[in-house]
């Protein structure tokens, strides 16, 4: 997703809570656009870490943030070692789930606002086919479709993504005031290359299972690039604010395959 909006000639700041492997990120995987890539170690559940973080992406983008991608949190979906919510042991795993998956974001975009909003613009109540003006700013929150459907001992991670959907829905509405549109992109089975010195070293490659392809209707599984380019219509779509967009090649319309 980084290259990708680097590429485009956009400006980038981007985060993680493992150093290394950020700095690996930026410097081996984005070493082409190095001039338009800011970087920064960032714990989410620290809410002055986040605070002081989009003050030095702030700083990198010229004092202005025209989108926010909300795309890291906990992507492990069950309880950690086959433990069931039953087990009192997995509260501290709970809080973290909240505090990372749902606090997190919400923090995140607190902090942008004040670099996102725009003046109040001239009235764009005009008649169909007159230009409206530019889609504006877009806050953009990666949940999963695990929001919508679960399988057994995924509390902590259905929960919080969940809890995306009406951070979504409710932020979308708030934001009017500074033209800040928000949406939801919830991708289902994404095959992802991790581009990080372990990986990298050890050559790790996803390959694509039978299983991958014969349960999904589209006959393969995600890609990095199809939740990308969702991100990059929900940017651009000026009329498109508040909602969800589902992008799991159908599977969550299989009965018993998801």
């Amino acid at each position: 997703m980084a290259r990708h909006f680097a590429s485009r000639g956009h400006k980038i700041f981007i985060l993680d809570l493992n150093e290394d492997n950020i700095r690996h990120t930026a410097e081996e995987h984005l070493k082409e656009h190095s001039d338009r890539v800011g970087w920064s170690k960032c714990d989410l559940r620290s809410v002055e870490d986040i605070r002081s973080t989009v003050q030095k992406a702030v700083k990198f983008l010229d004092n202005r943030i025209d989108f926010l991608i909300n795309n890291a949190g906990i992507s492990n979906p069950y309880w950690p070692d086959g433990k069931t919510m039953a087990d009192e042991s997995v509260l501290d795993k709970w809080q973290a789930y909240v505090e990372t998956n749902l606090t997190g974001p919400f923090v995140m975009s607190q902090a942008c606002i004040p670099f996102m909003k725009v003046e109040q613009q001239e009235d764009k109540r005009k008649l169909p086919g007159s230009k409206v003006g530019s889609a504006g700013p877009c806050i953009i929150h990666v949940s999963s479709f695990r929001a919508l459907i679960s399988d057994p001992n995924q509390e902590g991670y259905a929960s919080t993504k969940a809890g995306l959907l009406g951070l979504t829905q409710s932020m979308a509405v708030s934001l009017q005031t500074f033209g800040i549109r928000v949406n939801m992109v919830s991708p289902g089975r994404i095959k992802v290359t991790h581009e990080n010195p372990d990986a990298d070293e050890q050559g790790k490659d996803w390959s694509v299972e039978e299983d991958d392809v014969n349960v999904h209707p589209t006959n393969r599984p995600g890609l990095p690039e199809d939740i990308t380019e969702a991100c990059e219509y929900l940017l651009g779509a000026g009329f498109v604010t508040g909602q969800n967009l589902i992008v799991d090649g159908g599977v969550s319309k299989v009965k018993g395959k998801a």
